[in-house]
């Protein structure tokens, strides 16, 4: 790499610096956080999502957790040397100013290293706030043509370059550095910006060094799946592509990398470990109310991607004093795969049809037609609630082709909700259950959606018009809900399940809709109702419900699998055994297929593998694993907020749409409808 790319590289790294600073900010500003002191070294303001807060949070809970414990110990042996903090690639942070606060550098110090550039602006920033320098104390500040750009009692800040390991040595011993000290080393979100040779010297640099050291990292990991792929083309797109990752692409690749390079001990987990193991219950249902939240499969997978690690050499400072034996994160990954299924698309963009949208709801009309409604998407060339609907037909010669078409007339207007539900009721009608507009706004009304033909009978000039259905009184104001058709006295009724409202969080109650009038009926249902839940799958069998996974409390996956089974005077809840135990999901969806239940795709947080299809024998409650093969399949293929058709007589099976808002890396929608062959599912299991 020449210098002039060298420095570009460097430039777009020292960007994202910049685009995190704001978010901190923004953090703070919101509550999640007490940090006062981040709006006054980041200039500007920007208000970020939900879900950027929360990934934002949990890292800085993570940083907070390592330093805090490192500081602890160094208070708990006063006859010990004042004890030091590194941060490499610190940039923007505030780090030194909350400690102070806090009373906790009364025996400790704060070196700081970042690009000369980002360190000088630091500096400059600190020395015009009175409030900073109200902090920090007497300092001086290092002129243009010096490594050290400030300096105060216990507060350095060095513009170095990491990858210059001679030159930091020697610029740290300059500043006071001792390396013989307890010192903390924390690089966050810094090695993978580096190139492999110089992420690798550094770490053996800092082993070497530092005899009595914690080395505290958070960063990526986990390249491989599609959201990982995601984050991959983000960054290399800012021209700051993750280094290392194929390497080291998860918590014991990266526990050996440091092992290896001579730390006597580390331990790692991902956030999602860390969020539920390390955080106090509390604080976790604080954070969870502070805002209006949706977009649960998208955190979740950002804490599966990011890793915190602590490792540590000499006898003073263990690595278990940060993170000490806690409750166990249960692990279930799931058996050896059974069988991988084949993924081949089905339409391709050029016909400029694709259903790129998720949260949104489809349904079998006939063997041929195919509608899909609502949802979050790309619509005329930007992001937005989809107020269209999308038909996918089959021509004689077998060939699916999609089209988008406006709803038709003067009457109810289709709202573009989400997380709503279909349900067939002839080959032209369509019902819509719930949804919502946001996380604030539920779509209270259940409409049905009427297909029909124009003059020339064609499928392509299908018209549709959207009415209020049902009593004039009745609403249903959840979402992520289900809906399913049961059978009680040969009536048919549709069995509307679980959810979240605007309200609750977790929906655990049920309603009964009578298929032709679309009123509220009592049923009674017998046995112990199952545990309140949302995103789970719903499925008819037997005239009953098969009800598996889901979100839970405390924003855990569910592995249940319920049956509301038909008897004489209702119905009755019971539990499947299922062996071996399903691991714990939501945002799938599923199908009964030749008395076997199929899990399809979803989120999981317990498990490093990737979902892909889980069979469940009904008859004898064996559960097997199949893995789903994109080889054919150009594009990453994320498997949760997407709807899927079943096709028995082809064996086939259907995925439309999915994808999310990915944190920070921008919205990802599946480009193509993919078919899962079905075939190779053991007839005998």
């Amino acid at each position: 790499m020449g210098p002039r790319s060298r420095e570009r590289r460097a430039g777009a790294v020292q960007s994202t610096n910049d685009s995190s600073a704001l978010s901190k900010s923004s953090l703070a500003a919101r509550g999640y956080v007490q940090d006062a002191f981040v709006a006054l070294l980041v200039p500007g303001t920007a208000r970020r999502a939900p879900l950027i807060h929360r990934g934002y949070y949990v890292r800085a809970r993570a940083v907070r957790h390592c330093v805090h414990a490192f500081l602890r110990q160094a208070r708990a042996c006063p006859e010990a040397p004042r004890s030091q903090i590194l941060s490499l690639g610190a940039g923007s942070d505030s780090l030194y100013f909350c400690l102070k606060t806090d009373g906790l550098l009364a025996r400790a110090a704060v070196w700081e290293v970042d690009f000369p550039d980002v360190a000088r602006r630091k500096a400059e920033r600190i020395a015009e706030t009175p409030e900073l320098c109200a902090l920090t104390g007497p300092f001086q500040r290092g002129n243009p043509a010096s490594v050290l750009c400030f300096e105060s009692l216990d507060y350095h800040i060095l513009g170095l370059d990491l990858r210059q390991l001679q030159e930091l040595d020697e610029a740290l011993a300059s500043a006071g550095l001792d390396v013989t000290t307890p010192t903390l080393l924390l690089a966050e979100a810094v090695l993978t910006y580096l190139e492999p040779v110089s992420a690798a010297s550094l770490i053996a640099w800092a082993a070497r060094r530092f005899p009595d050291a914690l080395f505290v990292v958070y960063e990526q990991m986990k390249p491989q799946d599609a959201f990982g792929q995601f984050m991959l083309q983000h960054f290399q797109q800012l021209n700051s592509p993750l280094h290392g990752l194929d390497s080291f692409p998860d918590v014991e690749a990266q526990r050996c990398r440091f092992l290896q390079a001579g730390w006597t001990a580390c331990s790692a987990m991902d956030m999602n470990e860390f969020y539920h193991c390390f955080l106090p219950a509390e604080e976790r249902w604080r954070i969870e109310n502070l805002e209006p939240f949706d977009e649960f499969e998208e955190w979740h997978l950002k804490c599966a991607h990011y890793f915190v690690l602590a490792a540590s050499r000499g006898d003073t400072l263990p690595q278990t004093l940060v993170f000490p034996p806690a409750e166990v994160f249960p692990r279930v990954d799931p058996a050896s795969p059974s069988g991988v299924l084949d993924a081949r698309i089905v339409t391709s963009d050029n016909q400029g049809s694709t259903l790129k949208t998720f949260g949104h709801a489809s349904v079998l009309l006939s063997p041929g037609i195919i509608l899909s409604a609502g949802g979050f998407g790309e619509q005329e060339r930007r992001h937005c609630r989809v107020n269209k609907f999308h038909l996918l037909s089959r021509n004689s010669d077998s060939e699916w082709k999609g089209f988008h078409i406006d709803s038709w007339g003067t009457g109810t207007q289709w709202d573009g909700r989400l997380y709503h539900t279909m349900t067939r009721l002839s080959d032209t009608q369509v019902l819509v259950l719930g949804g919502r507009l946001s996380p604030v706004n539920p779509a209270l009304s259940p409409l049905q959606i009427h297909l029909f033909k124009n003059e020339d009978n064609s499928t392509e000039s299908l018209n549709v018009t959207v009415t209020r259905a049902g009593p004039g009184n009745f609403t249903l104001s959840c979402w992520r809900h289900s809906t399913t058709e049961v059978s009680y006295k040969n009536q048919k009724y549709l069995f509307v399940y679980g959810g979240r409202s605007v309200l609750e969080p977790l929906l655990s109650d049920w309603h009964f809709l009578h298929v032709g009038t679309i009123a509220p009926v009592k049923i009674p249902v017998e046995g112990e109702a199952p545990e309140a839940r949302h995103s789970h799958s719903a499925c008819s069998w037997q005239g009953g419900a098969l009800i598996a996974g889901g979100l839970g409390a405390s924003e855990e996956p569910l592995n249940s699998v319920l049956f509301l089974r038909p008897i004489s005077c209702g119905f009755f809840w019971e539990s499947i055994d299922i062996q071996p135990p399903i691991t714990p999901r939501y945002s799938h969806t599923a199908h009964v297929l030749n008395e076997k239940l199929l899990l399809v795709g979803g989120v999981w947080i317990h498990s490093s593998l990737v979902p892909g299809v889980t069979v469940i024998n009904l008859t004898t409650g064996l559960s097997s694993e199949y893995q789903i093969d994109t080889t054919c399949v150009p594009r990453p293929l994320m498997l949760h907020n997407h709807t899927s058709i079943l096709l028995p007589e082809e064996q086939q099976l259907l995925l439309l749409g999915g994808g999310g808002n990915c944190f920070s890396f921008g919205t990802y929608f599946n480009p193509h409808t993919v078919t899962l062959d079905l075939s190779s599912l053991s007839v005998g299991q």
